[in-house]
This record gives structure tokens, sequence and C-alpha cells, in this order.
């Protein structure tokens, strides 16, 4: 299985900015970027990511606003956030190099044992797994194994049966079943007859490559209707910072009250209790729908005016121009509702 799959990882992987880097910064940076998130999707972020903090000392060094703005579209902003304090902890505690032990890793902030394992396998060649969602499905074929794998406790099992076939080249071999699971292995429509270890694989031999791995239904998304305020004073736009915890933290985004029937009251109600400003001129101007992991919002954007430019700390509000607004990291809902405005606004 090791040198089959090895054989043709060197042949076939993918030419990616990250893939043969022995530098466990960009490993790390890639890695974060790539969980919930497609690689085609990640290379251009990666790229102009690198392009801007070219080292880990670079990124300790950076603002938040700076990090958010490079990550803006790439959702899961928590990652983001954590990026900064496990860039400083890197240079700080370990004088910019990343720990090449589990024990020390594992504490760095937003890494997980997936991502622990990847750069300690990737770049010190470390023998330790590294165990995403691609991983268990390939191993869930491969050796039939039946261990539902929206349990928290069968990464586990898997993490152990990786370990078991661990080669020496644990550098590629983990890069390979990330390969295999990526573009092979896949949910659907996956490819047995182009597998370079699909003679023992033992859900192809049984024909249970449909029920595996085996994934309990995810649970159904909530709705919620969202009225987003795009306020405006003469030229300026108010822009009011998220908290720093909770959905879209720290990103810059218009105001936003949920709402069932009448908006209109609930908007005035909020910007009078939270920024004491007072609107009128309500005109709806665009829709949208965003998905989150566990929540839709059905989006619509409410232009309105006001007289005063209001300024506040708690939430800190700016005034901007529309042409500013590219300079604030701003959540890909609220670009969507931008795009999508029925006037020029």
């Amino acid at each position: 299985m090791q040198k089959e799959l090895l054989d043709w990882y060197h042949k076939n992987h993918r030419k990616l900015p990250w893939i043969e880097s022995s530098d466990p910064y960009k490993i790390w940076l890639s890695e974060i970027m790539l969980q919930q998130t497609q690689v085609a999707t990640v290379v251009a972020y990666f790229n102009r990511f690198i392009s801007n903090f070219p080292t880990v000392y670079d990124l300790a060094q950076a603002e938040e606003d700076q990090v958010l703005k490079m990550w803006e579209g790439l959702g899961y902003y928590s990652r983001a956030r954590r990026l900064i304090p496990c860039a400083k902890m890197v240079v700080e505690v370990y004088d910019g190099h990343f720990p090449n032990t589990y024990n020390e890793i594992i504490k760095l902030p937003g890494v997980g044992s997936y991502t622990a394992g990847a750069v300690l396998s990737i770049a010190y060649n470390v023998k330790v797994p590294a165990v995403d969602g691609n991983v268990m499905r390939v191993y869930s074929r491969y050796f039939d194994m039946a261990n539902d794998i929206s349990v928290a406790s069968s990464k586990k099992v898997f993490e152990e049966k990786v370990m078991e076939t661990l080669p020496e080249d644990r550098r590629h071999f983990n890069q390979a079943l990330m390969e295999l699971g990526a573009r092979i292995c896949t949910p659907k429509n996956y490819q047995c007859n182009q597998c370079p270890i699909h003679k023992d694989c033992q859900a192809k031999k049984q024909g249970l490559q449909d029920i595996r791995p085996v994934k309990t239904k995810k649970i159904k998304k909530r709705h919620e209707k969202i009225a987003a305020c795009y306020i405006k004073c003469n030229d300026k736009i108010m822009l009011m910072k998220r908290p720093s915890e909770g959905l879209l933290a720290g990103l810059w985004a218009f105001p936003i009250v949920t709402y069932t029937d009448d908006y209109i009251s609930l908007i005035k109600d909020h910007l009078k209790e939270d920024y004491d400003l007072k609107v009128d001129d309500f005109k709806e101007i665009s829709t949208t729908k965003h998905v989150y992991t566990h929540l839709v919002w059905d989006m619509i954007l409410v232009e309105m005016s006001t007289e005063q430019q209001v300024e506040v700390d708690l939430p800190k509000t700016i005034w901007v121009s529309y042409e500013e607004l590219k300079d604030y990291a701003l959540p890909t809902g609220f670009h969507k509702l931008l795009k999508n405005a029925t006037k020029n606004i």
C-alpha cells in the first residue's frame, strides 16, 4: 500500500505553492487556510498572504485588521484571528522556529491534532498522523472501517490506524493520503479505477464505497431573516466593528437586526439604543442568501439616511466613502448585498 501510494503521489500530485515545501510556516498557513475551504480557492489567498507576510516574524508584527483584510472572503474568520497570537508565540517562545514535537506544537493557538500532525510530518518527517476527513474516508474504505466519522472519538481510532501504516517517508505519505482523498477517493463520483491502491481496497471488493465512511446526517441549518443597515450621511456610509467573539467576530460590517415581519421599527430602536442615531428614508435595495455552518441568513440591504455622523466606541463606528469600503474586511454576505444592489449606491 505504502509504496504504491507514494509512487502515485510523486508522479501525480498537484503543483501547489505549499506542496514540497519544508518550511513549517508555509505548511502551517496552508493547512489553516485549507480547513473547510477548497484548494482552488486557497491558492490565490495563500500567494497573496505570503507576499504580504513572507515570514512568521512579519505575521507576528501585523495588525489584526491587516490580516482580516487578507483573509476577506475565505470565511471561518476565527481561523484568521488566531494567526497573529500563534505567530507571536512562535517568535517569542520558540525564537521564530515552529516546535518539532507534538507536545509543544499542540500548545500553539489554533493548532489542533490535524494541523500539528501535518506540520510535524511534512516539515520535519516526524512519525505522527495527520488525519482529516479525506484521510478518514480513504482508510474507512481501504480497511472497511465502520466507525462513524461524525463522532469525535472515531478520530482517535483512525489516527492509531494511520500510525500503524506510516512508512519512513512520513512527509510524502501523509500528503499522498490527503491528495488521494481530495482527488480520487472522493465522497461522490469516486474513481476507483484510477486509485493506486484499489486492488486491496475492502470497500471496493464488497461494493461498499457508497456507505463508507459511516457518517450521521448533519443537523438541519437554522434560517434567520437579517436586515443590514446601509446608513448614509451625505457621501459617507457607517460601518461598525463586530464584537471580538461570536459570528463574524472582529470584522467591519453594517449594523444588522434579526426580524420576522416589520424590520423598520426594529432598526429604529436598535440604532437609537446602540448608536443614539435617528434614521429615515428607508429603501430595500438588495437581497441575498448566505450560508454558515449551522445557519442560513436570508439577508436584505436597507438604505436609510441620517443627518449626523454619530461615532461611538462600543461598538466602534466609522464613516467612510463608498470607494473606501474596499479597504475594510467585510463579511462575504455583505459583499454579496453590495454587488446585488438594484441602484447605484
